[in-house]
């Protein structure tokens, strides 16, 4: 890699004359400055991030750290979050947990040595609240939060979501509604399932039962079969999915124990990734914009690193049902937040 230095020799100035052009700190002759430009040109120099982060004492960069950038949703809301970051100059470094919050202690280590200018963390363990409480840089958090951090959340009303779930499905006639939820110890899946039974309790309907599976879609597969195993009487006659991973795996459940949905079950998921209308029967799903989503949060971050002294901002999105042919004939493609 080319140097200033090499770029001065090149051009026949000086090595703060390139400085100057290149920073644009001081006038510099038309006529150096062109050579100056020229030269860099020829040598394919790129200025030295490092240098200048030292100098600035930024880096340009924003660290985002996501449980798995192969689950669809968690991937709309990284470009979300690229674009607009990308749109007020800086660039975004990835990282995937796995929802291991060791290795998501290690990778916030990592960009905090690298001297990002802020960091978005994605589904936080709830156990990390200390590491938060340790950091120096401006975060947000995306998804999941601990309750007693004070610090700025962007979400959706999962309780609101699965709500919106359980009151479409009783409106369809369903009254044998299961649900396969992920993770016991991840908090939006049992806000989620806490709307599906705040519901079914208002309408006097019998509880759901209930199996956890890991938000994926070999897992709602899973759970979906056991849950499908049951007597005819007793089996399920509507399923609510705590993601649209696991939605498209209960689909596959019903069509290899030859149930028709939505004739005999209707299958109902969460997130409305871009799959879920490809799937067949296209899958009714709540819906929580993740680009929008992702979006909100880098702008949410970026007005904390403009002005560190903002009150926290708790950014709540409220969901949208999308009924597609999953649970019923899509005659209204979008409905509102049940109350």
């Amino acid at each position: 890699m080319a140097t200033i230095k090499q770029v001065a020799l090149e051009a026949g100035v000086s090595f703060t004359t390139v400085s100057h052009v290149l920073n644009n700190t001081r006038p510099v002759s038309a006529e150096a400055r062109q050579r100056v430009l020229a030269a860099a040109e020829r040598l394919h120099y790129v200025p030295s991030a490092l240098a200048r982060s030292m100098k600035s004492r930024t880096t340009g960069t924003i660290g985002l750290i996501i449980p798995n950038n192969t689950n669809p949703y968690f991937s709309e809301v990284a470009r979300g979050i690229e674009d607009s970051c990308y749109a007020a100059g800086y660039s975004v470094i990835l990282c995937n947990s796995d929802d291991d919050p060791a290795k998501q202690r290690d990778y916030v280590n990592v960009l905090l040595s690298k001297r990002c200018d802020g960091l978005i963390l994605a589904a936080l363990s709830q156990t990390d609240g200390e590491l938060l409480r340790k950091m120096k840089v401006p975060a947000v958090l995306l998804d999941r939060a601990p309750k007693e951090m004070v610090i700025d959340v962007v979400g959706v009303d999962n309780e609101g979501g699965g709500a919106l779930a359980a009151a479409h499905l009783l409106a369809q006639g369903r009254r044998r509604i299961a649900c396969i939820a992920g993770p016991a110890d991840i908090a939006i899946s049992t806000q989620r399932i806490d709307g599906v039974q705040r519901v079914l309790a208002a309408a006097g309907a019998a509880p759901a039962h209930c199996r956890h599976a890991d938000f994926t879609s070999a897992g709602g597969y899973q759970a979906a079969q056991a849950l499908l195993r049951q007597p005819a009487a007793e089996r399920p006659d509507a399923l609510f999915c705590c993601n649209d991973l696991m939605a498209i795996g209960a689909l596959r459940a019903a069509a290899e124990g030859g149930l028709r949905v939505p004739q005999e079950l209707a299958v109902v998921g969460f997130d409305d990734i871009d799959l879920a209308s490809f799937v067949h029967p296209p899958l009714t799903s709540v819906a929580q914009n993740s680009r929008e989503m992702g979006r909100i949060t880098a702008l949410c971050l970026l007005a904390r690193i403009a002005d560190p002294l903002l009150p926290p901002q708790r950014r709540i999105i409220a969901p949208q049902l999308h009924v597609r042919g999953s649970s019923a004939a899509p005659t209204t493609e979008t409905r509102g937040t049940a109350t």
